[in-house]
């Protein structure tokens, strides 16, 4: 029980890990803010992200020291890791989502295979009951242009929600480069980084109805097409090729009482994603599809008056095959999950042990964990974890090339070995029903050993190659603190120290901090003034960080600036006018391949939504599922 809220749907972080370390992003509280979901992200603790260039471009995640291949990407629920393991950021547009439920540290006892360093769902928006429109336009610099139409409304006796996106953006921008770093004073020339245009659209259909007993069906599928040019590298830059990519996701969930037993879940999914490297990029392959579907059962219910148990079956299937050399692969998961559920002295205490096991391909893996949480009174918690989980190398990274990703028939399955613990505090709110606090702080540190760690490493001129570091150390702290002490006012700040050491035996490896984990992130972010005008800004640091083994070459620090304002001119529709000044200090990052990322940039958003029959004075935000909406 959350109290003073109703409990969190069964899918839902908060109750598929109780003890877990959890962050929650209301991406609907930051329209106009970003483009896609990397944007949202990038600012929460203990996350990095790998950037590759502009809008569209590859962006994909760090957390806790876990390869980006490690880390799990749901889109409710749906899985979207690809049969690589890798999961784009950059092809899922910040129109679509409505939160981010972010957990961090070893996810496998709860999610699978793949959860090294945690688990991230993307929560879609949801349709609402009472017809609505909603319409939004961004555009600013590089030739950037983004929109979205949506509606939502009652139909066939359920709620269904539509919603069309598509952009583009150029991408082309200046920067000076030493076309000679040897020669000590040779003077810095002006460049212009090409090929780094995207283009791409999709939609995404949602409907729920309820059924007989108060049980829920929810039904989504979602489209997303895109086609970016592969500018190559610094040192290698290309003239031509582009990468044309495809995902369709199709999910159907019933979840509802289970007569006598508890709650329970049955989930349907079919998910087809596709690649295809075109130009004269040397070696490309050829058309790539990779199809996958599954299901997943879930029950919970009591054991007694303190004690509940959870458990999950679940069986996928997935096939990749590619038009050149006809490279065919397929193979067969299936996984059986518990999880016990104990409260004592009162509810205070928690303690929740879990276990999955786990078939996948040919590899058995198993990963225990068990985590408590207590309520020390005062505002003031605690909650520590302990366990392990694996990561399976899929037949793409052994065998089968992805475009400029080349294979490694050589790889191992990783495992993880990790503990975490954290104090938090949160104080009382005025209105005992309000999901947040004015005042939140956490405060929390972790440790993992890797073995096997699979990481990526660029591999001259153009590809990538993922290679086993054969153990790797990473320990941390994570800080994390909001406020809202005016109803008008928000602020929040958080810090993550990251450590990491290779232990791989070869002594031009052996403790050196592993490629793309900074040491040092921080943000702090302020949001003031009432809906209809308010102001933000954001400063976000990383410390500098390497990108290969050896430690001979690095990306810098950075630290960027952003500031908008948001104003809602017009009720009834409402009419929204939104500006975003990002990276103000104009600092120039690079990303892994040592090209430039872009420097200043405006965007400009007008938002459109209306309700009819609603006043012009009442609120008309989109209704959405929250963590406290209740659940049948």
């Amino acid at each position: 029980m959350v109290r003073g809220r109703t409990p969190p749907p069964p899918e839902s972080p908060e109750r598929r890990d109780p003890t877990g370390a959890i962050t929650v992003i209301n991406a609907r509280e930051r329209a106009g803010e970003a483009r896609d979901t990397a944007e949202l992200l990038v600012g929460s603790v203990g996350l990095a992200v790998q950037d590759s260039g502009g809008y569209g471009q590859s962006k994909s995640l760090v957390v806790r020291g876990a390869s980006s291949n490690g880390v799990l990407v749901f889109l409710d629920g749906i899985p979207l890791n690809g049969a690589g393991g890798l999961s784009d950021l950059s092809l899922i547009p910040s129109a679509l989502v409505e939160r981010f439920e972010v957990l961090r540290g070893g996810a496998g006892a709860r999610y699978g295979s793949g959860g090294l360093g945690g688990a991230i769902n993307i929560i879609t928006r949801a349709p609402g009951p009472d017809f609505r429109t909603s319409g939004e336009v961004t555009y600013g610099s590089w030739n950037t242009a983004l929109g979205h139409v949506a509606a939502t409304g009652p139909l066939l006796g359920g709620q269904a929600l539509l919603l069309v996106h598509a952009g583009r953006s150029d991408g082309d921008f200046a920067y000076d480069v030493d076309d000679l770093p040897a020669v000590d004073g040779n003077p810095q020339v002006s460049e212009r980084r090409a090929r780094n245009d995207a283009r791409g659209g999709g939609a995404l259909l949602r409907y729920r109805t309820r059924l007989d007993g108060g049980s829920r069906l929810d039904a989504l599928a979602e489209l997303s097409l895109e086609d970016r040019a592969i500018p190559g590298t610094v040192q290698n830059p290309q003239s031509t090729g582009d990468q044309a990519l495809g995902r369709l996701a199709l999910g159907l969930r019933w979840s509802g009482m289970l007569d006598g037993l508890g709650q329970g879940s049955a989930r349907g999914f079919f998910r087809r994603d596709g690649l295809e490297v075109t130009g004269l990029i040397p070696g490309a392959g050829g058309a790539q599809r990779h199809s996958v579907g599954g299901v997943e059962l879930e029950g919970r219910g009591p054991l007694g008056e303190h004690q509940s148990l959870t458990v999950t079956v679940a069986t996928s299937g997935e096939r990749v095959t590619q038009a050149r050399d006809a490279q065919s692969a397929a193979w067969w998961r299936a996984s059986v999950m518990a999880m016990d559920e104990v409260r004592l002295f009162d509810g205070r205490l928690d303690v929740v042990p879990s276990m999955r096991l786990e078939r996948v391909g040919p590899y058995w893996l198993l990963s225990p964990k068990l985590g408590a949480s207590v309520e020390l009174g005062r505002g003031f918690g605690l909650r520590a974890n302990a366990g392990q989980s694996h990561r399976a190398p899929s037949f793409l990274e052994l065998y089968i090339r992805q475009g400029t990703l080349l294979p490694n028939p050589g790889l191992k399955p990783e495992r993880a070995l990790y503990a975490d613990a954290a104090v938090m505090w949160r104080s009382d709110t005025e209105d005992s029903e309000a999901a947040a606090p004015r005042w939140a702080f956490t405060l929390g540190g972790f440790a993992a050993l890797y073995e096997n760690l699979i990481a990526y490493e660029l591999y001259p001129p153009l590809m990538a190659r993922p290679y086993n570091f054969d153990t790797a150390r990473v320990w941390g702290v994570e800080l994390e603190g909001e406020a809202r002490p005016f109803s008008w006012l928000l602020a929040s700040t958080g810090y993550t120290y990251l450590r990491t050491e290779n232990r791989y035996g070869d002594p031009r490896f052996f403790g050196e901090d592993l490629p793309y984990r900074p040491r040092h992130k921080w943000v702090g972010r302020v949001r003031a003034g009432p809906d209809w005008l308010n102001a933000r800004a954001e400063v976000l640091y990383q410390s500098a960080q390497r990108i290969n083994r050896t430690g001979s070459l690095d990306l810098p620090s950075r630290t960027l600036v952003s500031a908008g304002a948001s104003s809602t001119v017009l009720r009834g529709p409402d009419v929204t006018l939104s500006v975003e000044l990002k990276n103000l200090l104009d600092v120039r990052t690079f990303d892994f391949t040592g090209f430039p990322l872009p420097g200043r940039a405006v965007y400009v958003t007008l938002a459109v939504a209306l309700e009819p029959g609603a006043s012009p004075s009442s609120s008309t935000r989109e209704p959405h599922d929250s963590p406290a909406s209740p659940v049948p």
